[in-house]
């Protein structure tokens, strides 16, 4: 397999434990709360380059604290960041979850910078050639999925959604 690619969303994962999920209007007490790297293009991300392949992250991130940190993380792991971009006047995406006793979750997305991925960041495709990987997910506009999809394919780079 030659380099991957991964465009998608970049967020920072607020997590916590519940008995179990509160109905409309009902407060119910949560156990703990972790910040954790999220964001179902990151863990792609990580996920393929704890496989031992070549990782370019290509997203967007807030011009705050989660987003430094964000990039941060990921180059310490090893993947290029040069097409992360830093998006002024959003935050970086959040994701609040909660996780029951039963394993269920619930889970709110504020896309924040994610929501700013634009042809800039479809360009990163035209560096992939056949052999390549690019990987999609829906938590980023779905315009630019799909044009990226679709030059990735035109290239002979094997799309995965």
């Amino acid at each position: 397999m030659g380099r991957v690619l991964v465009l998608g969303s970049l967020n920072v994962d607020l997590v916590t434990s519940v008995e179990r999920h509160p109905r409309p209007g009902e407060t119910v007490l949560g156990d703990g709360l972790s910040r954790l790297a999220g964001g179902k293009g990151a863990n792609q991300a990580v996920a393929a380059r704890a496989a031992g392949v070549e990782v370019t992250m290509v997203g967007c991130v807030g011009a705050d604290a989660g987003g430094v940190a964000y990039r941060k993380r990921l180059a310490e792991r090893g993947i290029d960041v040069a097409h992360v971009r830093t998006v002024s006047g959003e935050p970086t995406g959040t994701a609040l979850i909660a996780v029951s006793d039963d394993a269920e979750n619930a889970i709110i997305v504020v896309p924040g910078a994610n929501a700013a991925l634009d042809d800039r960041e479809v360009e990163a495709v035209e560096s992939l050639t056949v052999g390549d990987v690019l990987l999609l997910q829906l938590e980023v506009p779905l315009p630019v999925v799909c044009r990226a999809a679709r030059r990735a394919a035109a290239r002979g780079v094997r799309v995965v959604i």
